[in-house]
């Protein structure tokens, strides 16, 4: 199938402050010369935020990890979860259309589609709300017919039931997602036959009970939910980054739900836990000692310590890190200074370990990663 950019595209794509802090964290998950990994996920919440993937979103993400545009393009016109057409305000639906959902009923979902969004798929329906298309199988095949809307699955569908909660939608309500007909998850429509535990407490499946606790699924990412974290990025003080808007309003949906607050006895609780007790070293940590010139003018190669790429062995030596057991001898306050003055790549030194292969390199030993650089495997 031909997929090409739609023909009318906005001015420009920036993301918002809070997913560009998450993009950024994301670039940094790979080692420096990998950067171009990250494409699929900095597209994704690219249309995450927008609803639909422009041209100027393609080149803003080329731009941050030094791809070619046509490379880029590539990517978001190979896969069909890429949507290159405006998608509706409100909602985009996914009708599954494969055998299970076919069989149970799927052409009558299509059929509401057609009648209440657009007469074809990838087509805007006349209030601008809604577009829908067909999709292959969605993997709820126990549930079908069933189609996805936004993050949640609705399942058990009849094409009344269908009907009802476009209309929901389009009212500015999200209706409870999950099986329609009653049915508590994928177990079969008479009950469950076996690892029967007795009567269930839950109200509703682990998947549903989410989606009701968040009261936002179908809205636009766009850096306000709970949370938004890159836990393997750490701040300078070396904590994990907050999920809270940056002007301290609350977060709110779209629909302008606000997460429920923590209970009060969570609340006392919490107060009244001991502190953690304060890190033993200090976050800027010692600089270590460092050399003017590599000894006897030949520096080893850093590179073949997994982490460090030719920017970052640069950036050691700019720092007077030349020689394996320089980083060898690097004690935990060393490590935090280091962590902290690499600009651009901070934390590297504790995340690729670099201390521990530095200490196999230095004592003429080998690791799995050095043994690829030797022999060629990595550039």
């Amino acid at each position: 199938m031909l997929r090409r950019l739609h023909h009318d595209q906005p001015e420009s794509f920036e993301f918002t402050p809070a997913n560009l802090a998450w993009a950024q964290g994301q670039i940094r998950k790979y080692p420096e010369g990998r950067q171009a990994s990250a494409v699929i996920p900095l597209l994704w919440r690219a249309q995450e935020q927008e609803g639909w993937l422009t041209r100027p979103a393609i080149e803003y993400v080329a731009d941050m990890l030094g791809m070619a545009y046509i490379r880029v393009l590539e990517v978001a016109t190979f896969y069909f979860m890429f949507q290159l057409k405006p998608v509706g305000s409100v909602a985009h639906v996914q009708v599954c259309g494969t055998l299970s959902c076919m069989i149970c009923g799927a052409e009558d979902l299509i059929g509401v589609c057609r009648e209440k969004i657009a007469a074809t798929p990838h087509t805007l329906s006349a209030d601008g709300k809604f577009s829908w298309e067909e999709v292959e199988c969605l993997g709820a095949c126990a549930n079908a017919p069933m189609v996805q809307i936004g993050k949640d699955y609705y399942e058990d569908l009849t094409a009344e039931r269908f009907a009802w909660i476009l209309d929901e939608l389009a009212a500015g309500r999200v209706p409870t997602p999950g099986p329609q007909n009653g049915r508590f998850a994928s177990e079969p429509l008479g009950g469950p036959t076996s690892l029967d535990g007795g009567e269930r407490t839950e109200a509703h499946n682990g998947s549903v009970a989410r989606a009701l606790e968040l009261g936002d699924t179908i809205k636009r990412i766009d850096g306000t939910e709970v949370p938004l974290l890159t836990p393997w990025v750490r701040d300078a003080k070396g904590e994990k980054p907050r999920s809270d808007r940056a002007d301290g309003k609350p977060v709110t949906s779209r629909l302008g739900k606000v997460p429920a607050e923590k209970p009060a006895a969570a609340e006392a609780a919490s107060a009244a836990a001991p502190a953690p007790a304060a890190a033993a070293t200090p976050a800027e940590g010692t600089r270590p000692a460092a050399l003017s010139a590599p000894r006897n003018g030949v520096a080893d190669d850093l590179k073949r310590i997994k982490g460090i790429g030719p920017k970052l062995e640069q950036l050691c030596h700019s720092l007077g890190f030349y020689h394996f057991d320089q980083i060898a001898a690097w004690t935990e306050a060393e490590v935090a200074w280091v962590d902290q003055n690499l600009e651009g790549f901070k934390g590297r030194v504790t995340r690729d370990e670099w201390v521990a292969q530095a200490k196999l390199l230095a004592a003429g030993g080998e690791t799995e990663f050095s043994r690829r650089v030797d022999k060629g495997d990595v550039y």
